[in-house]
């Protein structure tokens, strides 16, 4: 017969006897804990300064300018990580290992929205509607579990691969130079520096193990920019600019301005990011042993709410979970929160380093191609992969995502399709991702809830 446990079990992996610390509240020695933060800090890292990188450049900013943008999300994703891990009293934080930051779900509305605003009023606009998202979140959190039905996962699925595929011009541009109006745009220099980032991401995901294998992104994007310096294609300029440590200024970027269309095509990205959050949180709770009840949610929904209304202050975007962090919690099996925790401490160190974020911006636009194209590809990917889970035997449900699916690739394929409709219906039909979440939810309640309780009705009755 096994002898009780009498100390501290062995490590995160094990479970631990009913009186040690569970291993979500675990403190890990400096030794573990550091390593284990930096892991979750390269698994993440690309996906937080994607959306400022492409925003930013979608609406003209200078490299200052980006430099002040990637410090702003840095910054709130520190802030948002520590508030969910470590929690604030019984209104916020699921106290889970459990990472936020600027979601890329948003990137395509907000496109969007700097497409259909005049110049100097994209960023505000966009603060604009993301405030409102942000009280959005806030409002509807409590009340969220009982929404979940209408986001099955035959809706979540289209969703996050519309954010794959609507948003792959973007890394494809890239690798063509980026700047679509310069003569040299799509010169083969460009092309052969986007495939060779690409090749090295591929090799070291092919033979790399470990730690080597999660960063295979950063090291490809690395290698790309050293192979882009003989041939003058990174800029170093922004290190001369940029100031070794500042905190970002409120508003820098002009006060919010609210638009209808922007807002309502942004709040429902949210209700997307909420349920996100929700999978991602149950996924982690069990993950964690320590199951996500509907009091982890809502704390969990609050802390997406709070850290989005505070971004516009600052320079931030929609937040949401991390689902790759998610994956470094099942790979590794390090549970406490006390390591995400410090990946959050070293995101606001990150931040209030402005220096830190210009190192960033250098990376050459074939380079952020390259793996801008597995870094999106991906999303698709995991959208396919909640798709494959969601009952496609049903012949309702290959027609809702045939439909939402096309509706979603139509501002893709024929990007004037919309030009005559009104701006705020642009607005919100111009997204891909927009347009496919309304076509999506509206087949679903149409398909499976209208109607459902009159002919369960009938059925019985009859039999």
């Amino acid at each position: 017969m096994a002898q009780p446990a009498t100390g501290p079990a062995e490590g995160p992996c094990s479970a631990p006897p009913e009186s040690s610390v569970h291993p979500v509240d675990e403190k890990l020695p400096a030794a573990r804990l550091l390593p284990a933060a930096l892991q979750h800090i390269a698994a993440m890292y690309a996906g937080v300064v994607t959306p400022p990188l492409i925003i930013g450049q979608a609406v003209g900013l200078d490299t200052a300018g980006m430099t002040r943008l990637i410090a702003a999300s840095l910054l709130i994703a520190g802030l948002a990580t520590l508030l969910q891990t470590l929690g604030a009293g019984g209104f916020a934080g699921n106290r889970l290992p459990f990472v936020n930051a600027a979601s890329s779900a948003g990137i395509a509305p907000m496109l969007a929205i700097a497409e259909t605003s005049a110049p100097g009023h994209q960023l505000p606009q966009i603060y604009g509607a993301v405030l409102v998202a942000g009280a959005f979140c806030l409002a509807v959190g409590p009340f969220f579990g009982r929404l979940l039905r209408f986001f099955p996962p035959l809706v979540t699925g289209v969703v996050i691969t519309l954010i794959g595929v609507t948003l792959m011009p973007v890394p494809v541009a890239w690798a063509q130079g980026g700047d679509t109006d310069a003569a040299d745009f799509g010169a083969m220099r460009y092309l052969a520096l986007a495939a060779f980032t690409l090749a090295v991401i591929l090799v070291i995901q092919r033979f790399g193990r470990g730690f080597v294998k999660q960063v295979a992104l950063l090291m490809g994007m690395f290698a790309g920019t050293l192979a882009a310096i003989p041939f003058g294609l990174a800029d170093f300029s922004a290190l001369e600019s940029a100031p070794l440590a500042a905190l970002p200024t409120p508003f820098a970027f002009g006060h919010p301005e609210f638009q209808p269309a922007a807002v309502l095509s942004l709040c429902i990205v949210m209700l997307v990011l909420m349920t996100e959050s929700s999978a991602g949180m149950l996924a982690l709770g069990e993950i964690c042993e320590r199951p996500a009840d509907g009091r982890t949610i809502t704390r969990g929904l609050r802390t997406d709410g709070v850290a989005t209304l505070l971004g516009p202050v600052f320079g931030g975007f929609p937040t949401s979970a991390f689902a790759q962090n998610v994956g470094v919690v099942s790979l590794t099996k390090v549970r406490s929160r006390y390591v995400v925790a410090a990946a959050g401490c070293a995101l606001l160190v990150l931040g209030a380093f402005p220096v830190l974020g210009a190192v960033v911006s250098l990376v050459p636009m074939p380079v952020l191609g390259g793996a801008g194209i597995v870094l999106f590809g991906s999303i698709a990917v995991s959208g396919i992969r909640t798709l494959s889970e969601a009952g496609l035997d049903d012949s309702s449900n290959i027609i809702l995502v045939a439909v939402a699916l096309g509706a979603g690739i139509i501002p893709l394929a024929a990007p004037a399709f919309y030009a005559g409709f009104p701006s705020w219906a642009q607005t919100v039909l111009g997204s891909g991702i927009s347009a496919g979440a309304l076509v999506a939810v509206l087949l679903n309640l149409f398909f499976h809830h209208l109607g459902t309780h009159s002919r369960t009705a009938v059925a019985l009755k009859s039999s």
